[in-house]
């Protein structure tokens, strides 16, 4: 009974996360301010919305997914991200439970979910989301002792470098935001996990764009956001990580 409370308790906490997160990545991404007085309005009509509007998941569904002011519908992305909040919630607790890998899981696996929404709406991850992230894994780290520390430092290192080879490589076919978004991960996830998400990262994304070339959705020379596929490695790693490193013959890291 008490796992059911705890995953309930984390799937809701997801979702209200990832409607909170919504409004930060659609005002970071219009220049607009997601702190202080600023409040929510409708994208259509501009009517200030109250908390009755706001409630993850129910409001959406007890309004059809439509404006209560002016009726014009209100865009599925704002549903399916709390949807998406509630599954990594529910997911990570149900995988971890009350625990200290659940404390970094949940960042990481939010903070990569941030980054891919103001990547698929604008193209562009935002420097201090990056770091703040990377700024919470050293300091958590430090808990674990200096061998946690530095597994922390070469996370974000190995994070940062590979995404940097690459780009080099390629001459500018990804942007450095997503450097600093896998070094700022890698503080977080340790060098193990950080090469095990950028992995399944690379993996999962290159079977989703090949099937989108098969349905012609997209064309070769498209540019497709890469940190969606980054966040789903991520979370598919804090998921099943150490038993992954353990069939490779790899002990799984502090604190996982």
């Amino acid at each position: 009974m008490e796992k059911v409370l705890t995953v309930l308790f984390f799937t809701l906490l997801g979702a209200a996360l990832g409607s909170f997160l919504n409004v930060v990545a659609s005002r970071s991404v219009s220049g607009r301010p997601w702190w202080g007085k600023e409040r929510s309005r409708c994208p259509s009509c501009g009517q200030g919305l109250s908390w009755t509007d706001l409630f993850p998941l129910l409001s959406w569904i007890l309004l059809k997914g439509k404006c209560r002011y002016c009726e014009k519908p209100i865009a599925i992305r704002y549903f399916a991200v709390e949807v998406t909040g509630a599954v990594i919630g529910g997911s990570l607790a149900a995988r971890w439970g009350l625990t200290l890998p659940l404390a970094f899981a949940l960042p990481a696996a939010f903070g990569l979910l941030l980054n891919a929404l103001t990547d698929l709406e604008e193209g562009y991850v935002f420097d201090i989301f990056p770091l703040v992230m990377g700024g919470c894994g050293l300091l958590m780290r430090l808990f674990g002792g200096m061998d946690a520390l530095i597994d922390g430092l070469l996370g974000a290192a190995a994070g940062f470098s590979v995404i940097g080879g690459i780009i080099l490589v390629s001459r500018g076919g990804m942007g450095w935001g997503d450097a600093t978004l896998m070094g700022g991960t890698g503080s977080l996830l340790g060098w193990k996990f950080t090469l095990l998400t950028l992995y399944l990262g690379f993996m999962v994304g290159g079977i989703i764009v090949l099937l989108l070339l098969a349905a012609k959705k997209v064309r070769r020379k498209d540019a497709v956001p890469l940190v969606p596929f980054l966040a789903l490695g991520g979370l598919l790693t804090l998921l099943a990580g150490p038993e992954v490193l353990l069939f490779t013959g790899f002990s799984p890291p502090w604190p996982w």
